[in-house]
C-alpha cells in the first residue's frame, strides 16, 4: 500500500476537488489546460499515461515473455542506450533493484564520456549482452552517436548477424529508428505509445521491458500501479496525487519554489526521475518548482525559506545505516514544510511514479503552465547541431593555468554581464558574487563521474557553494540534465547561477560518418551550446572547458573555485 504522511491540509487541494481535475485528466479531458489554445493542444496528443495500468498498449506477457526467453538462451547483462525520459525510469527500476536482483545485470549509457564507455564495455560479454536503444523519436543524438560507437566495439568481436540479433528498439511507430531495426533485422522492436511523453514513460514498455529483464514480476508491479491509479482519479481530498499536488503548489505559492529530497541510498535514483519529471514540466514561462536532490540534511538545518522537503525511507536490511539516516533527518529545521514516504519494495515504485504523475500534472492546472511540452530543451538540442555544423563560437578567455596549476589551455565563455572580466578568476568571482538568497546554484557538468577524485572534486564545489551562500546548489550530470533540470535552468525563474564545466578528452572515441567527429566532440558542442541558450535567456552563466578531466585537474578547479568563495565571502563580510 502506498504509505504517505503529510503534516497538514493544503487549500489548494480543496480546489483541485472542487474543479474535478483528477477524474477529467484521468478521462484524458485536455480542456483541463484551456488556459492557452497552445496547452490544450498539447495535452489532446500527451494524456496517454493517465490509463497505462488499466489500459495497457501492450500486454504484459509479451514482455515477460521476451525477458523469460533472452535469460533461457544464455544472456546475462543488458546495455540500455538511451537519453532523458526513455531511461530514467529503467534506472530507477533496475538501480533500485539491483541488491535483489535475480535477472540480468542492467547498465545504463545516457552519457557522451568515452570515460564511461569503456567501463560499461569492459564489464561485458558482447556474445551474452543485449543492447536496449530507447528513444520515442528515434533521432535524438546521443543515443544514435553511442549506438555507433557500440556497435563498433562489438562488432570487432561479433559478425554482422550476431551483432544485430543482440539489438532491441524501444521506439514509437514510425521513427527512422523503428525502420532501421526492422530493416537490419534486429532481434526485437517494441513500439512505444505516442500519446504518452517521455518523462511520462515509466510504465510503459520503456520502463517495463527493463524491469522485466531484472527479473521483476510485471503483474505484481502493475497491480500497485493500477491501485495507485484508482487513487488518484478521485475527487477526493484523500487522493495521494491531489495532497502531493498541494503540497509543492501551496509551497511554491509561499516562496518554497524549491523542494530537497532526502533518502538512503538505495532511493537516490528515484530522486533523479523526480527531478526530471517535475523541472521538465513545469519550468517554463518563467515559472518552476526545483527538485534538489542528494541533499546534505545538515544544510537544512536552518530554515532557508525557499524550500520543502520530501523524505523518502526505502528498505534496507542493515540496522545501522537505518540509524544513520534518521539522524541525519533529525538535523533538519522543523519549520521547514514536509511530506514522508516510504517504500519497501520495486514493486511498489509503480505507485509512487503514478503518484507523481498525476501531482505533477495536478500542479501545471494550478500554476498555468503546460505539463506537457519542453520548448527549451528543444532550443537547446538546434543550438548544439548548429555549433556542429558551423562551429563553435570562440571562448571570451584562453589561459594556461588554473589558480597556479599550468595545466594547458583552460576556455572560458562568459555570459554577456560577465563580459567585463579579464580573467577566469575574475569571472568566477563575478559569477559566484552575483548568488542572493533564494537563487540556486548549478554545477553542470558534462565529465565522468567515474574513477578516483572525479566526482568528489565536483562535490567539493557543490557543497562549498550551498554552504557559503545557503542557498539550493546542484551538481547536474551532462548531457542527461539538458532533458531534465535544463529546460527549468532556461525557461523557469531567472534565479539559477550556472557553472558549466566540460573538458578534452585523454582518449576519445572518434565516430565515422556522423554529425560529431568523436564523442568528446559532441560532449563540448553540448556543454558550449547549453551556455549560449543560456546565455540568450539571460541568465548567469560561465563555461569553462578544461583539457583534462582527470582527477588532479578537477581537485584543482574545484581548490580554485573554493578560494574564489573564500575572496567572494571576505568581500561580502568587509
Amino acid at each position: 500500500m502506498l504509505s504517505t504522511e503529510l503534516e497538514r491540509l493544503y487549500p489548494s487541494g480543496k480546489t483541485l476537488v472542487k474543479d474535478r481535475v483528477a477524474s477529467r485528466v484521468h478521462a484524458r479531458d485536455a480542456s483541463v489546460y484551456a488556459f492557452s489554445d497552445e496547452a490544450a493542444r498539447c495535452a489532446e496528443q500527451f494524456m496517454g499515461w493517465v490509463d497505462l495500468a488499466s489500459n495497457p498498449p501492450l500486454p504484459f506477457e509479451r514482455i515477460a515473455s521476451f525477458a523469460r526467453e533472452a535469460r533461457a538462451e544464455g544472456f546475462t547483462d543488458v546495455v540500455l542506450i538511451g537519453q532523458g525520459g526513455s531511461t530514467q525510469a529503467a534506472m530507477t527500476i533496475t538501480k533500485y533493484n539491483k541488491l535483489d536482483a535475480s535477472g540480468m545485470r542492467f547498465r545504463v549509457l545516457d552519457s557522451d564520456s568515452p570515460v564511461r564507455l569503456r567501463e560499461v564495455l569492459h564489464a561485458v560479454d558482447p556474445a551474452t549482452t543485449l543492447v536496449l536503444i530507447a528513444s520515442k523519436s528515434g533521432g535524438t543524438v546521443e543515443p544514435r552517436l553511442m549506438l555507433s560507437a557500440v556497435r563498433a566495439a562489438f562488432g570487432e568481436v561479433l559478425s554482422s548477424e550476431q551483432l544485430v540479433r543482440r539489438l532491441v528498439a524501444i521506439t514509437d511507430p514510425g521513427s527512422d529508428l523503428e525502420a532501421q531495426a526492422k530493416a537490419e533485422g534486429w532481434r526485437a522492436v517494441f513500439s512505444g505509445e505516442p500519446s504518452v511523453g517521455g518523462r511520462y514513460s515509466a510504465l510503459s514498455v520503456f520502463g517495463l521491458l527493463p524491469a522485466a529483464l531484472v527479473g521483476i514480476d510485471l503483474e505484481a508491479m502493475m497491480a500497485r500501479a493500477l491501485e495507485a491509479e484508482r487513487a488518484c482519479s478521485q475527487d477526493s481530498i484523500d487522493n495521494p496525487a491531489i495532497c502531493l499536488a498541494a503540497f509543492l503548489y501551496d509551497n511554491y505559492l509561499n516562496g518554497r519554489n524549491k523542494f530537497s529530497v532526502l533518502t538512503q541510498k538505495r532511493g537516490r535514483v528515484l530522486g533523479l526521475w523526480i527531478e526530471q519529471l517535475v523541472a521538465e514540466s513545469l519550468g517554463k514561462g518563467g515559472h518552476g518548482i526545483l527538485p534538489n536532490i542528494e541533499v546534505d540534511s545538515l544544510l537544512l538545518s536552518s530554515d532557508p525559506g525557499d524550500r520543502c522537503v520530501v523524505m523518502y525511507q526505502t528498505k534496507n536490511d542493515s540496522w545501522d545505516e537505518m540509524r544513520n539516516f534518521e539522524m541525519s533527518l533529525s538535523y533538519v529545521d522543523p519549520l521547514i514544510p514536509r511530506m514522508n514516504y516510504r517504500i519497501e519494495s520495486v514493486e511498489e515504485l509503480a505507485e509512487h511514479f503514478v503518484v507523481w504523475e498525476y501531482a505533477v500534472a495536478f500542479c501545471g492546472y494550478l500554476m498555468q503552465v503546460c505539463p506537457f511540452d519542453q520548448p527549451d530543451v528543444a532550443a537547446a538540442k538546434a543550438e548544439v547541431l548548429s555549433i556542429l555544423r558551423d562551429g563553435a563560437p570562440e571562448p571570451c578567455l584562453v589561459e594556461s593555468s588554473l589558480g597556479g596549476w599550468q595545466m594547458g589551455e583552460v576556455e572560458a565563455r562568459l555570459a554577456p554581464c560577465f563580459a567585463g572580466a579579464g580573467t577566469i578568476r575574475e569571472a568566477l568571482r563575478q559569477l559566484l558574487g552575483s548568488i542572493r538568497p533564494g537563487d540556486f546554484f548549478a554545477l553542470n557538468a558534462f565529465l565522468p563521474f567515474t574513477g578516483e577524485g572525479r566526482r568528489e572534486a565536483l562535490e567539493v564545489i557543490r557543497h562549498g557553494v550551498a554552504e557559503r551562500f545557503g542557498v539550493a546548489a546542484c551538481l547536474e550530470v551532462g548531457p542527461r540534465y539538458l532533458h531534465s533540470t535544463g529546460q527549468l535552468q532556461k525557461g523557469g525563474p531567472n534565479d539559477g547561477v550556472f557553472l558549466i564545466v566540460s573538458a578534452d578528452e585523454l582518449k576519445d572515441v572518434p565516430l565515422e560518418g556522423e554529425v560529431a567527429p568523436s564523442l568528446g566532440a559532441l560532449a563540448k558542442a553540448q556543454a558550449i551550446g547549453d551556455q549560449v541558450i543560456l546565455a540568450q535567456r539571460g541568465r548567469r552563466a560561465v563555461h569553462l572547458h578544461v583539457p583534462d578531466n582527470s582527477g588532479v585537474t578537477l581537485r584543482a578547479l574545484a581548490s580554485e573555485v573554493m578560494s574564489v568563495l573564500a575572496e567572494v565571502e571576505g568581500h561580502a563580510q568587509a
